[in-house]
């Protein structure tokens, strides 16, 4: 009999790698994870070399299967498709075969038998008529569960996003991962961060004769609020009451898989402006400055594969906290 100290993690809805990145920064060793999209497939493989990545419809895949190709699994990562609890889907119909796909947890538990289980999803995900039913069976499997909503700016992300987190474990109750808030998670750091590693992006006037005049009305308000010579963030397809706009001193607010986020700043003649960049974006999620998009992406792709992530920061401090005074596995 040996002792295996490592702790093996599978990550279901893997999509672009986000929270098996997070579980492999906490000291996790990522063996494989599934996504239907081959784009984020191909993501999941260039950023977590070593892994193995399953192109498949999840509910179509063989647990036992994927168990005896990728080996024992310690730790299962789950981040089930969304859109339809979200608010963001506004009044569109919802599906309810979209959102039983997180009962696919329960069939890979019950089969893997993971010692522990974090799921992510929108905070909407509670009001699902079937989410009772669906903790029920996770519980029924023997896992103590909490289930915390967590912000990523508490974790050092430079991005304000609140998340559902399922929190799941087969011996003792677990524990809240602790918040360690970085006073410069701000989109100006997103920005210091970009332009150290030489990325530079072309900016075009603010009033080019193109643009929406909504668009630059939505300017002329921030530069009424913030001042003539202030840089600031203009944000598109919100209704928070926030003016469609920030300054760079705080968090950048929840990105999505739209193209939402420009920079307006002031030259010698006015305003120029530019979207917010993938790269950046990614940055914004908590992704390290090497994550590599997959070549054939588009500039689309790229932002749903960010939009759609988990912060990776998020998940580490979840794994540690699960991980702590940890007693080696037995295998025979």
């Amino acid at each position: 009999m040996t002792r295996r100290k490592e702790v093996r993690a599978f990550d279901l809805f893997c999509g672009g790698g986000g929270s098996s990145i997070g579980a492999r920064q906490a000291g996790a060793v990522p063996v494989g994870g599934a996504d239907l999209w081959p784009l984020a497939a191909e993501a999941y493989c260039q950023n977590l070399p070593g892994a193995r990545a399953y192109r498949d419809d999840i509910s179509g895949l063989d647990p036992k299967a994927v168990g005896r190709e990728v080996g024992p699994i310690d730790l299962l990562l789950a981040s089930p498709e969304c859109t339809h609890h979200s608010v963001a889907k506004g009044n569109k119909p919802r599906s309810e075969k979209s959102k039983q796909l997180a009962f696919q947890v329960v069939r890979f538990a019950e089969v893997m038998k993971p010692r522990w289980i974090v799921v992510e999803n929108v905070i909407q995900m509670r009001s699902w008529a079937a989410y009772g039913d669906w903790l029920g069976q996770i519980q029924g499997l023997g896992y103590k569960t909490i289930t915390p909503t967590l912000d990523a700016q508490h974790f050092g992300v430079p991005q304000t996003r609140r998340r559902l987190f399922v929190v799941c474990d087969q011996e003792r109750v677990p524990e809240p991962p602790r918040f360690y808030r970085k006073k410069n998670a701000t989109v100006s750091a997103i920005l210091r961060r970009a332009k150290q590693g030489n990325w530079s992006y072309d900016y075009s006037p603010l009033d080019n004769g193109k643009r929406a005049q909504k668009t630059i009305e939505r300017a002329e308000r921030a530069i009424q609020s913030v001042g003539q010579d202030q840089e600031f963030v203009m944000v598109y397809y919100g209704s928070d009451g926030a003016g469609g706009f920030q300054t760079l001193d705080r968090p950048l607010r929840t990105v999505t898989t739209l193209d939402r986020f420009a920079i307006v700043r002031p030259n010698c003649v006015g305003h120029e402006m530019r979207m917010l960049q993938p790269p950046e974006l990614a940055l914004a999620m908590g992704f390290p400055p090497n994550y590599r998009f997959p070549a054939s992406a588009t500039r689309r792709d790229c932002i749903k594969l960010i939009g759609n992530a988990v912060c990776p920061p998020v998940m580490r401090a979840i794994v540690k906290s699960l991980m702590l005074d940890r007693p080696a596995r037995s295998t025979c």
